[in-house]
């Protein structure tokens, strides 16, 4: 799928869905992730129609829930244990697999830096009222320039009405923003229902960053009942991974 953003020109992005594989079931059958337990060289067939798709080198990182980044050089190789990337290289894709999670892709209206970040709750709460977002931007900064000036695109995740959580995550969020408790609606035995994607935007608002397009909470960006659509961890528990990218051309 084509994020729908105003790139400035030189900048791309392409989202993948769960079409155009060559992955069995449960991992039918575009499955980006080789850490699913799927077949390593149905990953690798589709890794390469991937990068045919973009017709950039797509870099996957090890992503662990977290909030490390890094930056990526031409020599970037896959495996890197970080959970947001950035690059000012050309043809080098800033790539986010997700099942679930929230991938966001980042550039500055100049086209000089694009950035993409893994969003699970945890990696987005992050320690201290800082996650994985703040991070990217840290890093980012001073080759983007002001936040202002900063185009966010959201991906596909598990949406408002399918994100269940216990008052651990809520209180990951509210216990340095009061304010991130609008996100969280009461459900049922002590549960949430917790909104990812307007807790990123929430975080992004804070740093400055308040052109973002994307994923607004809406049932067509929901991966959980997006079935034919989208990868789903909670859903199927056994699953494939899609991804996100970013890149310059």
């Amino acid at each position: 799928m084509q994020p729908q953003w105003p790139a400035p020109a030189g900048v791309r992005a392409w989202c993948s869905t769960r079409d155009g594989g060559v992955s069995a079931a449960p991992y039918d059958t575009l499955n980006l992730g080789d850490h699913v337990g799927d077949d390593p060289a149905a990953v690798a067939d589709n890794r390469r129609r991937f990068a045919a798709q973009l017709q950039a080198r797509p870099v996957f990182l090890k992503q662990v829930h977290g909030r490390g980044v890094v930056r990526l050089g031409t020599d970037a190789v896959n495996g890197t244990e970080a959970d947001a990337c950035w690059t000012t290289e050309r043809g080098v894709a800033c790539t986010m697999m997700v099942a679930d999670c929230l991938p966001v892709l980042l550039a500055d209206a100049a086209g000089r830096t694009v950035g993409a970040a893994h969003c699970g709750w945890r990696g987005l709460a992050g320690e201290g009222g800082s996650g994985v977002l703040e991070a990217l931007w840290t890093e980012m900064a001073p080759a983007a320039g002001s936040p202002e000036g900063m185009l966010a695109w959201l991906g596909p995740c598990i949406g408002p009405d399918a994100f269940e959580v216990g008052p651990e995550v809520r209180d990951a969020f509210t216990v340095h923003d009061a304010g991130a408790a609008s996100l969280f609606r009461v459900h049922r035995d002590g549960k949430f229902l917790g909104d990812l994607q307007g807790l990123a935007r929430r975080r992004l608002e804070r740093l400055g960053i308040r052109q973002v397009h994307g994923n607004d909470g809406s049932a067509a960006w929901c991966t959980v009942t997006g079935r034919s659509r989208f990868f789903s961890h909670r859903r199927d528990r056994v699953s494939g991974r899609f991804a996100a990218a970013a890149w310059l051309a």
